[in-house]
């Protein structure tokens, strides 16, 4: 399909001003610059803890002599990437301390378990956090994260991503599935790169091929565009394509039917700083036999 067109717009996510509802839900554009903020303030300004690299066992101290001092040594110069990682934040939150009145309320009755009205399946990318993004809290969203945000087909067997989907809804009971994908996507990339009659025992390969149908629809609709044009078409399109391989599964198609779970696609373009959002229309798809997207609901930010 070609890239979608919005139909309403608003103010970015992370801009201030009037809160914007995405699902009718409280995940609003207000309130996600206070997300922001809190991130990159724990990020950048907590300092003091360090993580030691040591080959013995945390209970045991005696005096290192010799080759197994310079061991050690070599192994902690090994850990520098690890200087940065703010543990101190993660030994000193304590929510039942810190936090409001309603938020300990909230803590306390998450110890007690979850009941999220959303599933996100996002990209395993570093750049692309959809707590960060959507300003999730915790236990708002149950969360599966992989390489280019894919869902196999039911017949295509166990998988981390469908043993998730099993549990989110079935026994959560989750009302919305919502697939995120993004710009610069690298999977999606390896998947338009791939030759078709390519022989390889890579990992990777094996698993963007979960997208075939949309790099198919891509060289399709796209064949004009440049190689990069038709990387973001088929990132798009591959949203579709997992949207449709959603209804695959009996118990989500049953769901779907019966108006109890809406299945959402989302796309985060994070160079230019938009953020699209569409839904399924169930009706629609099945009218034209399962192997194309109806969509409704169409949001742009920007």
């Amino acid at each position: 399909m070609a890239a979608l067109q919005p139909t309403s717009l608003s103010k970015h996510p992370l801009s201030s001003g009037t809160p914007t509802q995405i699902f009718g839900s409280k995940v609003q554009s207000g309130d996600l610059l206070p997300t922001q903020f809190r991130f990159w303030t724990s990020f950048r300004s907590k300092t003091g803890v360090k993580l030691k690299a040591s080959a013995e066992p945390p209970a045991l101290t005696r005096e290192l002599k010799g080759d197994e001092l310079k061991g050690i040594m070599e192994m902690e110069s090994g850990c520098d990437l690890f200087d940065n990682f703010e543990l101190e934040v993660v030994l000193s939150f304590d929510p039942f301390l810190c936090l409001s009145r309603e938020n300990l309320e909230c803590y306390q009755a998450l110890a007690k378990g979850q009941a999220p009205k959303f599933m996100v399946i996002a990209c395993a990318d570093s750049r692309v956090c959809p707590s960060t993004i959507l300003g999730f809290e915790p236990g708002e969203a149950f969360m599966v994260r992989n390489v280019a945000n894919m869902v196999p087909t039911y017949e295509s067997g166990p998988s981390e991503t469908n043993a998730a989907l099993e549990f989110a809804v079935n026994s959560l009971e989750v009302e919305n599935v919502f697939i995120i994908g993004h710009s610069c996507c690298g999977g999606i990339r390896a998947l338009m790169s791939m030759q078709d009659k390519e022989e390889s025992s890579s990992f990777i390969r094996s698993w963007v091929i979960v997208g075939k149908n949309a790099k198919l629809s891509t060289k399709a609709a796209a064949s004009n565009l440049s190689f990069d044009q038709q990387c973001t078409h088929c990132e798009k399109e591959s949203i579709n394509n997992s949207l449709l391989n959603l209804l695959t599964y009996p118990w989500i198609e049953e769901k779907v039917k019966k108006g109890m779970l809406s299945l959402h696609g989302g796309y985060y373009d994070f160079v230019n700083c938009t953020f699209e959002k569409w839904t399924l229309d169930y009706k629609g798809s099945i009218m034209n036999g399962k192997n194309r997207v109806i969509v409704k609901d169409r949001l742009f930010w920007c």
